[in-house]
């Protein structure tokens, strides 16, 4: 089992002196991908146009998105996607996600939470199609096109994508869907059942899923939360302050939890920015980077 470990830039975009720290320190520090998440309201960069400028930056390292599928049009994302991946050299990781559920965020989607999983339902086939180069045709709530041929194609055949999530419903679209799991905010005994679970749901669709392919998204803090910030982060996602592993022993403790029920591939990602990327990665290395195998 390869453990590989991706470093993902938290709850705030850096400035660009300290983005080019990170960009290129994970190569020094031995990381395995930068990893840029999608909030439309929050102060982060947009992952498609943060992870374009790392892939030109560092012609080496992998680049991945949890990027929202629900409120975005199919055609655009599938281009997005297959451009990235093209000008990457094919070292493009895409996780697709329903998007948070606290406002103003939930509405800025534009999609209600209950409806969300459905839109996955329909638009993730498409995506599928199209980046394998069918001409493809369409009518409903995912889109209205007809004899749609993409190009540029994506480098990757398949482009793989993998979903998150843990509600009932999503790890059973996890097994009929998509290509790996990347959940957050599980204990690693909830993790390991939900990973039976998309075993079972991609067993009973005819297909199987590579035992390399289940990973965890790990916020974390390098130190005692501020009471103020701990409030924030508990009121947005439940569960939080009880999962996030403060100090990096118990981060690293988190990891090997994990990795002992199967799961292979982390990102790591600080729920307060760091000062320097610099400093935090040669921390983040000496803690969790001899694990990696």
């Amino acid at each position: 089992m390869k453990i590989r470990i991706g470093v993902g830039t938290g709850g705030a975009f850096p400035a660009t002196e300290a983005l080019v720290d990170l960009v290129m320190g994970l190569d020094e520090f031995g990381f395995d991908s930068l990893w840029l998440s999608e909030v439309l309201t929050g102060p982060v960069l947009d992952p498609m146009v943060g992870l374009a400028w790392a892939a030109a930056r560092n012609p080496r390292l992998k680049i991945g998105t949890t990027a929202l599928l629900p409120g975005r049009n199919v055609l655009r994302l599938a281009k997005q996607l297959a451009s990235l991946d093209l000008l990457s050299k094919g070292r493009l990781l895409v996780t697709l996600v329903p998007g948070l559920t606290y406002a103003p965020e939930r509405d800025a989607i534009g999609v209600e939470p209950k409806q969300r999983g459905a839109v996955i339902d329909e638009a993730l086939p498409l995506l599928r199609r199209l980046w394998a180069g069918e001409t493809v045709s369409h009518d409903g709530p995912a889109g209205h096109f007809r004899d749609v041929h993409l190009s540029p194609l994506p480098v990757q055949q398949p482009l793989e994508v993998w979903l998150g999530g843990t509600a009932p419903a999503a790890l059973e679209r996890c097994g009929r869907l998509s290509d790996g799991w990347l959940p957050s905010l599980c204990t690693p005994e909830e993790a390991a059942a939900g990973r039976v679970v998309i075993e079972e749901a991609a067993a009973r669709a005819g297909r199987t899923i590579s035992p390399e392919h289940f990973g965890m998204s790990v916020g974390y803090a390098s130190a005692p939360l501020d009471p103020a910030v701990a409030r924030t982060l508990a009121a947005r996602r439940p569960r939080a302050l009880e999962l996030t592993p403060v100090g990096y022993p118990a981060l690293r403790k988190t990891i090997e939890q994990f990795v002992a029920v199967g799961f292979s591939k982390f990102v790591v990602r600080p729920v307060i920015a760091p000062r320097s990327w610099h400093t935090e990665l040669e921390a983040l290395a000496a803690a969790v980077g001899d694990l990696q195998t």
